[in-house]
């Protein structure tokens, strides 16, 4: 998956999942079915005889799976049981239907891969008949997705469309969210693309937003965008749709319409969700990356928002936004505030990067002491880059001239493959 996105749509896959159609007493020759009222006239799967003639069996699959249906789990769970492990039974469609309720039990409490298990003997058991199979095999498709085996459940699609030879707006619409998932996102299109022309077509946000996603995958920015801003433009108090057309915004690296449309939505009172202020004060500090003659006056626009936000209380007071807030003073030449968000960043933080910037403000700032004592907090609490925090602490030490322990710390900079060169070339200078 493409990386450098400032923002990555967060999807998540809607699959309800209901019991299957409550079976039907087979008789022992049952009636052929009109073409016309089976949901799946044109499989190639061939119709199975059904052996379920006991009133015995025939009871307890409906009591069981009744049971199931209304919830009580204990009483499916003993009745099912028996069938289902042929103990109960010498049907095996009453088997199979015993398996697919106790596959749905165990869905339901959370077992997805035993409910994946268990519906695949269902349907192994091959004594269906077509409309109950093709209907817990897309079941089954839902299953695998569910537990993120999406190449599997990709397989399972397409022989459901394949044998079944039937083709849905949701079975499209799970086509493009598996596609996806799989980073095949010019097929994911294809998919969504399709799920929104058929017949039966219900579009769902979810569809979209798998839609916007691939085209900014596939360098099509400006289709996402598009898409995004004709949603607002029909939602425009619609905080999903403000997100979904920010980040696709910024996806397609039109920064400057970004700060446009939430300048706008801000002025309107639009911003509710913490997401909204960190991504305002983001996009804010990207243009200014891209325009040296805006970027002070934008970085003190992001300070101004996020320092809103926390006001608010929408934005929350942890390490990542404190860091950024930091940050953004930084580029706004603010030193006394960006050091009071990283002394609040390292206060709150699980490691030491809040620390080690503070040292690096401390240090810049003349501080020698104070920036001493917070990169060795930061080594303390750990560093991805600890050969720049020993350099830091180094320097700091040297501002104190203190030399024996500058040298000691430059040393232990010189064991880092990353700050070798300028530690050993330090140490060289100093006579070490």
């Amino acid at each position: 998956m493409k990386q450098g996105s400032f923002i990555k749509m967060a999807l998540a896959a809607a699959i309800a999942l209901s019991f299957a159609s409550g079976a039907t007493i087979a008789r022992d020759k049952p009636a052929a079915q009109d073409k016309k009222e089976a949901l799946y006239p044109n499989a190639t799967r061939q119709e199975p005889k059904l052996d379920l003639k006991s009133e015995k069996d025939q009871k307890a699959i409906n009591e069981g799976l009744d049971a199931a249906n209304n919830g009580d789990k204990d009483k499916a769970v003993q009745i099912l049981t028996p069938l289902a492990d042929g103990s109960g039974t010498s049907s095996k469609y009453a088997q199979a239907l015993a398996l697919q309720g106790l596959a749905n039990m165990k869905y339901n409490d959370g077992d997805v891969k035993g409910a994946i298990t268990t519906l695949k003997k269902a349907l192994d058991i091959g004594v269906m008949p077509n409309d109950t199979y093709f209907q817990l095999k897309y079941m089954y498709t839902q299953f695998l997705v569910a537990d993120e085996q999406y190449a599997a459940a990709l397989q399972s699609l397409q022989e459901w469309r394949n044998e079944g030879k039937k083709e849905t707006a949701d079975s499209y619409a799970l086509e493009g969210n598996i596609d996806y998932r799989l980073e095949k996102y010019p097929e994911a299109i294809a998919a969504i693309n399709k799920a929104k022309s058929m017949p039966d077509a219900k579009p769902q946000a979810s569809w979209d937003q798998i839609l916007m996603a691939s085209y900014s995958e596939t360098g099509q920015g400006d289709q996402a965008a598009k898409m995004a801003a004709d949603e607002l433009a029909k939602n425009p108090n619609d905080a999903t749709a403000l997100n979904n057309a920010t980040s696709s915004l910024i996806q397609a690296q039109k920064y400057s319409d970004a700060i446009a449309l939430l300048e706008k939505a801000h002025t309107a009172g639009a911003l509710k969700d913490e997401k909204q202020y960190v991504n305002f004060a983001k996009v804010y500090l990207i243009d200014g990356q891209d325009h040296a003659e805006r970027q002070k006056a934008n970085a003190v626009k992001a300070v101004a928002i996020l320092k809103e936000g926390m006001d608010k209380g929408v934005v929350q007071k942890t390490a990542d936004n404190y860091n950024l807030l930091g940050d953004a003073a930084v580029t706004g030449d603010d030193m006394s505030g960006a050091l009071a968000a990283y002394q609040q960043a390292a206060a709150v933080a699980t490691n030491g990067e809040p620390a080690l910037k503070a040292a690096r403000v401390q240090l810049q700032e003349n501080q020698f002491a104070a920036a001493e004592k917070s990169a060795t907090d930061a080594i303390s609490k750990g560093v991805q880059h600890k050969g720049q925090a020993y350099m830091v602490r180094a320097e700091a030490k040297r501002g104190q001239k203190n030399k024996q322990g500058a040298i000691a710390d430059m040393k232990l900079a010189a064991q880092d493959p990353e700050t070798s060169a300028k530690a050993n070339a330090w140490l060289k200078t100093a006579g070490k």
